[in-house]
């Protein structure tokens, strides 16, 4: 029997996140950030990047692990490139930003380009791309994290479970977005199946030495999709981010730096106007064009539906929009005892 829900009004929802964040020492402005990128995340029925991350982010706040006053700074290099530091920022306020940022020179130069540095947990990648691609640009992100994930040949958590999103605009059509991580499961996943007291599907996890299971309670990290491939993408995510930005993870984790165990995070964030290619007023048109004949492809079976990447997720965020957002009793129940502790009022749910 699937764990009990209850149902929250997105609007609400919002509010009340937000309302526990600025409550919990952030500013009202950085506090609607972080709730806009969880509650998009909820929208979009991806629970584990979603409300049931707001616990573990007042944790961060309240350890000092994140800066609930972040004093962000950009270093630029070039016109259409940039470094920002975060200050140990959550990362939607931090990424937010950057997203910005990068659409902004894009506009100008054709591209823009920003590195981040120092910040905690980035949240889910794809809000951030898709906010370009509502400006009618491209986005491009690569998140690098502290080692969670195994890699083919080592024992123990080696590297990151570094994402990946790319959104398109697509006239008439929700934007094409893909938002993955190299691994095969999200940690916040292989808690959900853990309090569901479901089995993880074979192959997406691994027990703290590195050996397969698909038993959540022993579940220590995920493994890397599709072995090689996913790990070596984390790799190279690593070197794209944090090495470009002169804040090295892997090496400063596994080594004898006495800071390699500081939680942070670094991404890359890219935005791209399509003007600057060509014909960019044509460019909006053929994407659709595209999904619409990926779309209108021979369905491999009966009553099968082809969709591309970010359609499902556009669908889902309808509904959820117009009938609430459900959220596991679990984690509402963990909403409101931080809404008790903080003296928030809690929105009335089904």
């Amino acid at each position: 029997m699937p764990a009990p829900k209850v149902l929250v009004p997105a609007d609400e929802l919002g509010t009340f996140t937000t309302s526990l964040f600025t409550a919990a020492g952030v500013s009202p402005a950085n506090a609607a950030t972080i709730s806009a990128v969880l509650t998009w995340a909820s929208l979009r029925g991806v629970d584990s990047h979603g409300a049931s991350r707001v616990p573990r982010y007042l944790e961060l706040l309240d350890s000092g692990e994140a800066n609930r006053d972040p004093s962000l700074s950009v270093g630029s290099t070039s016109p259409a490139v940039a470094v920002l530091d975060a200050d140990r920022a959550p990362g939607p306020v931090a990424l937010t930003a950057a997203a910005d940022l990068a659409a902004e020179k894009a506009k100008i130069n054709g591209i823009g380009a920003i590195g981040v540095r120092r910040t905690v947990h980035t949240g889910a990648i794809g809000y951030y791309t898709s906010r370009i691609a509502e400006a009618g640009l491209v986005g491009i992100a690569f998140v690098a994290g502290m080692p969670n994930m195994a890699y083919p040949g080592v024992r123990g958590a080696a590297v990151a479970t570094s994402p990946l999103s790319i959104a398109v605009p697509a006239p008439g059509h929700a934007p094409a977005l893909l938002d993955m991580a190299t691994a095969g499961i999200a940690l916040g996943k292989i808690a959900q199946f853990r309090n569901a007291g479901k089995e993880l599907p074979p192959g997406t996890a691994a027990t703290a030495d590195g050996t397969p299971t698909t038993d959540p309670n022993l579940a220590k990290m995920p493994l890397p999709l599709g072995g090689v491939k996913g790990a070596g993408m984390s790799l190279v995510f690593e070197l794209l981010t944090s090495v470009l930005v002169g804040a090295p993870i892997l090496s400063s984790f596994h080594g004898d730096d006495p800071q390699g165990r500081v939680h942070r995070q670094n991404a890359l964030i890219l935005a791209l106007d399509p003007a600057a290619f060509g014909d960019g007023d044509a460019f909006g048109p053929a994407v659709a064009s595209t999904l619409d004949t990926l779309k209108g492809l021979t369905p491999a079976g009966e009553g099968t539906e082809i969709r591309y990447p970010g359609e499902g997720g556009a669908s889902v965020a309808a509904k959820r929009a117009a009938d609430g957002v459900p959220v596991a009793a679990k984690v509402w129940s963990e909403l409101q005892v931080a809404a008790e502790k903080l003296g928030v009022a809690v929105p009335a749910v089904v």
